[in-house]
């Protein structure tokens, strides 16, 4: 969406640092909360200082006795015969796993994941999780906790900042974005069991004593398609599921293990 497109959608003023954190307050966010944060800023309308002033409101919220986590995802560090959109040649995938830059946290920049998580991943005390593919960004008291050992088979899985997120009772802020975004449900994903779950076979380029490796790895065979299905049916009975407006956007503000538990049953029962 153009900056025009987004000047022309904002209704009245524009957005502030003081009333997107008084919007984020009234949403329900609270001091001392540990929060995965999903975002699309266009979807908030025009904010005075863009993404930066969407993350300095929510430390505002959570200030350093809480901790935030975005994901910083780099899908393109992956394996080239499985990509689809877009796929590219068969002759190039040799090409791509010898030449590929390695992962680094402090430089590789994420893909698809927005200006808000980009932003926040280069900012002063921000720790960004090891995965090549799956990293997560993360500030505040419990950051090191959350993001210090990601392991690299099933990178969304036990061994992930998604998996600490839930053990020490995080939440979940969506901002403009649905449960299609929600990477908390690739969580369950890999507690649930249905009959078409199954793992690939991954390789991604890293680092490993200073020298650039393809390395291969082992991953779930993950799926989006019904999340928005598994939103919808959570939201309508979930106890800790919040609702509001953020900017022009709708926000959704609830407990990620909330959410797993109810998408490990979901799944169970209708995944084939």
């Amino acid at each position: 969406m153009s900056e025009g497109s987004v000047i022309e959608r904002t209704e009245g003023l524009p957005l502030t640092l003081t009333t997107l954190t008084h919007q984020l307050r009234r949403l329900g966010l609270q001091p001392g909360r540990t929060v995965l944060v999903h975002s699309s800023l266009s979807r908030m309308g025009w904010i005075c200082g863009g993404p930066v002033t969407v993350i300095e409101a929510l430390q505002n919220v959570v200030e350093t006795s809480g901790t935030l986590m975005m994901p910083t995802h780099s899908s393109d560090l992956s394996e080239p015969s499985v990509w689809k959109n877009p796929p590219v040649p068969e002759s190039w995938w040799k090409v791509i796993r010898k030449e590929m830059p390695p992962f680094r946290p402090e430089w590789t920049p994420t893909r698809e994941m927005g200006a808000i998580p980009e932003c926040f991943r280069r900012l002063p005390g921000v720790l960004r999780s090891p995965h090549p593919q799956y990293s997560f960004a993360a500030w505040g008291r419990r950051a090191n906790d959350l993001v210090s050992a990601h392991g690299l088979d099933f990178g969304l899985g036990e061994d992930s900042p998604l998996a600490r997120l839930y053990d020490v009772d995080g939440d979940v802020l969506l901002l403009g974005v649905g449960h299609d975004r929600n990477t908390t449900l690739h969580l369950a994903e890999h507690r649930a069991e249905f009959p078409s779950k199954k793992s690939v076979q991954e390789g991604a380029p890293i680092l490993v004593e200073g020298e650039r490796v393809w390395l291969e790895f082992e991953d779930l065979d993950l799926s989006e398609e019904d999340f928005m299905s598994i939103g919808d049916a959570f939201e309508s009975e979930a106890r800790s599921f919040k609702q509001g407006k953020i900017g022009e956007a709708t926000a959704r503000l609830f407990s990620a293990k909330e959410i797993v538990d109810f998408a490990v049953r979901w799944m169970e029962e209708h995944r084939a």
